[in-house]
């Protein structure tokens, strides 16, 4: 797996296989231009790429030219420096994606880091990913099952561990989306049953054989996956919180800034910190907010007050018991 540097003089055929990567076609005298060389000398050069198992098609036409097409076979690859980091950095990351592919992204970076320039090596080991905790296990061949379903437009069948309970009922889904979130891998679709959006994780599916039948893509709500999944977990139509509400913490904002996340933290002045936050319900509301373990005042609205009076008699009622 060579890498590419621009630094030094690299053999005319990894010259040639880089450019051929870059672009769908070329013509024979542009490439022989690029090289330096003559046009027959890119003829031979092609025949040896051949041998080495590239399949490089010759376009026919005016200008003639070459194509290099997918083969049976991995040949070895190339690299420029940037697209080696970067390849680096996203094997460190699929180790804890939870995608049944941790040893052999393992392996891969190992791999990849031993073909390395220091400099470049350097790089990569000086960046340390923490994670903070590894994702929920998913069998890849699911995943991979997913993966051909949403691209060939099939209805999947499934059966469904929801949490605290069994449900044999096979369910019938168009899939429209395969994404991560916080670790975990989950299947956004179109429900056949309920007729309406739903959000599932994929390890918690059990595929039915064969797929359903091919279906008609819908528009996801919003128009964008993750603004639609991320209002699903905020019990919202919207990437907004149900409940939203303001207060006035007895905090300097440098200590609520860190567990502000998405919310509005600003200066209140005399080292307090007026705070625009929201939750799935008003109860979690005035809990999450008393997790400051300061004084703070409401400013609105008021279901927030009322949630906080209804949360003080459950912690009296709790604690006379």
């Amino acid at each position: 797996m060579p890498i590419a540097n621009s630094t030094t003089t690299s053999a005319r055929l990894l010259s040639l296989l880089s450019l051929l990567q870059v672009r769908r076609d070329w013509p024979g005298l542009v490439l022989a231009d690029r090289l330096g060389v003559s046009e027959r000398t890119v003829r031979r050069d092609v025949d040896r790429l051949r041998e080495l198992g590239y399949l490089v098609h010759a376009v026919k036409g005016p200008d003639g030219g070459y194509r290099l097409e997918a083969g049976s076979q991995v040949p070895p690859l190339l690299f420029d420096e940037d697209q080696a980091v970067a390849l680096a950095v996203a094997l460190k990351v699929a180790v804890s994606t939870g995608a049944g592919i941790e040893e052999a992204a393992a392996r891969a970076l190992a791999t990849l880091r031993q073909v390395l320039p220091s400099r470049l090596r350097h790089r990569v080991d000086a960046l340390e990913l923490e994670s903070a905790g590894r994702g929920t296990q998913v069998d890849t061949e699911v995943l991979l099952r997913l993966g051909d379903a949403v691209r060939a437009r099939e209805e999947l069948r499934f059966s469904y561990r929801a949490p605290g309970r069994e449900d044999d009922t096979v369910r019938r889904v168009q899939p429209h989306h395969l994404v991560v979130r916080a670790g975990r891998w989950y299947l956004v679709g179109w429900s056949t049953d309920r007729d309406d959006w739903r959000t599932y994780r994929a390890d918690r599916m059990d595929l039915r054989i064969p797929n359903g039948p091919r279906f008609t893509p819908r528009e996801v709500p919003g128009g964008d996956v993750a603004t639609f999944l991320a209002a699903r977990f905020k019990g919202s139509d919207t990437d907004a919180w149900p409940c939203r509400g303001e207060v006035v913490l007895d905090l300097p904002l440098a200590e609520v800034a860190p567990f502000a996340g998405g919310d509005v933290a600003e200066e209140a002045g005399l080292g307090r910190t007026r705070l625009l936050t929201g939750a799935w319900s008003w109860a979690a509301l005035a809990a999450r907010l008393a997790r400051f373990d300061a004084e703070l005042e409401v400013v609105g609205p008021p279901e927030l007050r009322e949630a906080f009076a209804e949360l003080s008699r459950r912690a009296a009622r709790w604690a006379d018991r």
